[in-house]
């Protein structure tokens, strides 16, 4: 049956509507003839991260979780709980109204907040889920004055301080400041960048593995980076060249 007051949240239109695919559990409640959603590949990502942890009864953060996939399946594969951080408040309420039309609202909880990552005020958790957020830094959240030049540093900052608050850390950030591909934050767009960007916090974190999204047999799947797959490909575009971390923090304790 058709859940009127979920697919009426879903279709408020925002910034980054449309921006994930549905749970499987939700597609029953909002036909896909009646939504528009672009994939921006969530299975393949999530296959990526099963592969490298074992994510039953860990406790969880979302930030930046936008209309929820990873949340919802985080659950579905045995999460004991997820804390779902979105600012935009059009996702947060379709977040809210999903999990109680799945049952899932004491597991689920949802805040409606932008995470401000110079003054970090959230609990400690088994993993945080940092997805593409980063890059969006003075534009939908953070200091509004900040320049070009510091938005390295500023990335820095924020993973620094997430690695007191996290044992595991998964990782994802866009190659162009606030989605602008005239306000590159890598000089040459490449996946070595981005790397070499991580790498520097040798000091708080280890790199388990860095996912790279390849195309098999007209099927995108993620594999470990090696020499070839860490070339850019133009053809994937922009988002499937960007790759996918997970890390173990050195700071975080108990």
């Amino acid at each position: 049956m058709i859940n009127q007051n979920l697919l009426s949240l879903y279709q408020n239109t925002s910034k980054h509507s449309n921006y994930q695919i549905l749970t499987e559990r939700l597609k029953s409640l909002l036909p896909a003839n009646m939504i528009s959603v672009k994939s921006r590949n969530e299975n393949e990502r999530l296959d990526y991260i099963y592969s490298k942890l074992d994510i039953k009864g860990l406790s969880i953060a979302d930030i930046g979780g936008n209309t929820g996939y990873f949340s919802f399946e985080l659950l579905e594969k045995g999460a004991r709980q997820v804390d779902y951080f979105e600012g935009n408040s059009e996702h947060a309420q379709f977040v809210t109204c999903a999990a109680q039309s799945l049952g899932l609202e004491d597991d689920l909880k949802v805040h409606n907040e932008y995470i401000d990552f110079n003054n970090l005020q959230i609990k400690k958790y088994d993993c945080v889920l940092l997805l593409n957020v980063l890059h969006h830094i003075g534009d939908d959240y953070g200091d509004k004055n900040i320049k070009g030049n510091d938005v390295q540093e500023s990335i820095a900052s924020a993973l620094i301080a997430l690695s007191k608050q996290t044992k595991y850390l998964v990782f994802q950030l866009g190659f162009n400041w606030k989605g602008n591909r005239d306000l590159p934050i890598f000089n040459a767009g490449t996946k070595s960048e981005i790397i070499s960007l991580v790498s520097s916090l040798k000091d708080y974190y280890n790199i388990l593995s860095v996912g790279i999204a390849t195309k098999n047999d007209n099927h995108i799947v993620y594999k470990d980076v090696d020499n070839i797959n860490l070339q850019r490909d133009d053809s994937l575009g922009e988002f499937l060249n960007r790759p996918l971390f997970i890390l173990q923090s050195k700071n975080f304790s108990d």
